[in-house]
């Protein structure tokens, strides 16, 4: 699950909830609580940004860890990614995670877990690296493409899509110079569902009219970009 959402905006200062692309993980595993590790590599393990994930989650039928990097892993890394059943991996650097993952190893262990069945979730940085790449903020406000994810799916990956003016353009750029493959992007509050290397639903955090938010998958066809937009709902 891809997303540019996964919870709800508070009602109460920094309190939120999980929206329908986080429910729906929980959903996938079909078990009665399934296990979810937080892994918020992406902002050096905030501690502020973990506490109020496992808030959020706190109401909720999971049994809740997480797999910290700083100042040294929190677990044994296999066992605990390896272990669970749903990984939601927070937004922040996806640089930044990718360089830790590799250097910890981490990025072998999410292969593992994903080959295993484990479900692969997360928000922007923890969209952008299950794919190929993306457009990102981790070097500073311009946005440059980052090429170096994990390419569990390989794709190119956009978030944020409809929520910061560079991020249409620049992507839709990256796939016309070859920079990335056929890429998929998300507005904000959206996901796509892949199963296995397909995209087979577009899920939102709340509901949405036809008009709204949206998913899109963006192609190089006879030289020129095309971008098609996905509704929400079933794509196969």
């Amino acid at each position: 699950m891809a997303t540019s959402g996964g919870f709800l905006p508070p009602d109460l200062w920094n309190s939120r909830k999980p929206g329908k692309t986080f429910l729906r993980t929980l959903e996938l595993t079909g078990k009665e609580r399934p296990k979810v590790c937080l892994v918020m590599t992406a902002t050096g393990d905030d501690s502020s940004y973990l506490a109020m994930t496992y808030e959020a989650l706190s109401g909720y039928s999971c049994d809740v860890t997480h797999l910290s990097l700083f100042t040294m892993p929190n677990a044994n890394i296999e066992e605990r990614i390896c272990g669970s059943d749903v990984i939601w991996v927070g937004g922040g650097s996806v640089a930044n995670l990718l360089a830790l993952w590799k250097l910890h190893g981490v990025d072998q262990v999410m292969r593992q877990a994903w080959g295993e069945g484990t479900i692969l979730a997360g928000v922007s940085a923890g969209s952008i690296c299950w794919h190929v790449g993306g457009p990102t903020d981790s070097f500073g406000l311009t946005l440059t493409p980052v090429t170096n994810g994990l390419g569990l799916l390989p794709y190119g990956n956009g978030v944020h899509y409809d929520n910061e003016k560079q991020r249409r353009p620049l992507l839709q750029s990256l796939v016309g110079d070859g920079t990335l493959p056929v890429s998929f992007a998300t507005d904000d509050g959206i996901g796509i569902l892949y199963e296995g290397v397909t995209p087979v639903e577009i899920v939102s955090d709340a509901p949405v009219s036809p008009e709204g938010s949206a998913a899109y998958r963006i192609e190089k066809v006879d030289g020129a970009v095309i971008e098609t937009r996905l509704p929400v709902g079933p794509l196969l």
